[in-house]
């Protein structure tokens, strides 16, 4: 048997927009925010459009009550397996397992020609369980490094969305509208999107292939020009700090300049800062990989174990160890539950 021909989304003579269905897949942890993003959108969608076009219904693997990142609850409905598909499916970014239990059904929405959309955590969940998938793929630009550091990913991005073989992921998080605005696009006259997107506050929309604005140097509109050019030195050779007088020079001020410079805006020395930011992105590569230690201390610069441990102990009152000692890392293919009986 042949694919399910995907539906054609255009207006009809009349006018109007077809209807089309969403299943918005919840597990323990959610995002609260992109949940929140999705069903105000599609809301306001269809008060710009006067008239319910787009629906929307809460799936689980686990169905009931279920709770988000910040205590938020939602009634969410079964996800039976090859049953009950709506148009598109969105798996909302949270905590997810190694082996995901919405991946087979997102797998028979593919064989479907159905859309599947996955969110932030989602979406770095399927990376990482998946072989070489056909085409590009992303992820929040917060897990992007540390997929970089601890595998090999030849087609991960860092933009905004990438579709490969109708599995969409995404960076989620505060993008979220604007990606939901961009897949019910197709159903909305030029006027609507741009209503929609004044409803909304946003300034601009951006299409699905910009870059995110993954570094604190991208918000430009926030520091002095010295400042943004001195942090994205910074950022992007953590792995290989400058000298101080290395970085200053390129940023074309003294020493003494960029100090006080420094220390108006953060409160801080150029170097502690530079230090902080190394800090921060070992936490990340300690909680979110299994990388060795000694690793992750030559990825962020420190270049010893020693050092690395110094330098997380200083920032968060925590050694390495126990920082990854708190994450409970699942690396059994069987229930630990029915082994220890």
């Amino acid at each position: 048997m042949g694919r399910d021909k995907p539906p054609i989304y255009a207006h009809n003579a009349a006018g109007t927009a077809p209807r089309r269905s969403f299943e918005l897949y919840v597990a323990d942890g959610f995002s609260e925010l992109e949940l929140a993003a999705i069903t105000h959108t599609l809301t306001e969608a269809n008060d710009t459009l006067a008239e319910h076009v787009f629906s929307w219904r809460f799936v689980s693997d686990v169905p009931g009550l279920v709770k988000g990142a910040s205590n938020m609850m939602v009634r969410a409905e079964p996800a039976i397996a090859n049953y009950g598909f709506s148009d598109v499916m969105i798996v909302v970014g949270g905590h997810h397992n190694a082996k995901p239990a919405w991946l087979a059904r997102a797998r028979a929405m593919q064989r479907k020609a159905r859309l599947v959309v996955l969110l932030s955590d989602a979406a770095t969940a399927y990376i990482k369980s998946t072989t070489a998938p056909a085409g590009g793929v992303t992820t929040h630009w917060r897990d992007i490094a540390v997929l970089e550091e601890s595998g090999y990913y030849p087609n991960l991005t860092t933009r905004f969305s990438e579709n490969s073989d109708g599995i969409v992921t995404a960076a989620g998080a505060g993008a979220t509208s604007e990606l939901i605005i961009g897949l019910i696009a197709p159903q909305l006259q030029a006027p609507h999107v741009a209503e929609l997107g004044n409803r909304l506050l946003l300034h601009t929309i951006r299409k699905s292939d910009a870059e995110q604005p993954k570094d604190i140097a991208d918000n430009e509109g926030l520091f002095d020009i010295h400042v943004t050019q001195a942090i994205r030195l910074m950022e992007d050779t953590i792995a290989d700090p400058m000298p101080m007088a290395e970085l200053t020079a390129q940023v074309g001020l003294s020493t003494r300049h960029l100090e006080r410079v420094f220390r108006k805006v953060f409160n801080d020395s150029p170097a502690r800062f530079y230090k902080k930011l190394r800090a921060k992105r070992a936490r990340t590569m300690i909680e979110e990989t299994l990388m060795p230690m000694v690793d992750i201390a030559v990825a962020t610069g420190f270049g010893s174990v020693n050092t690395l441990a110094k330098a997380v102990k200083d920032e968060y009152g925590v050694t390495p160890s126990k920082m990854r000692a708190r994450r409970k890392i699942s690396l059994l293919t069987f229930d630990e539950d029915q082994s220890a009986k």
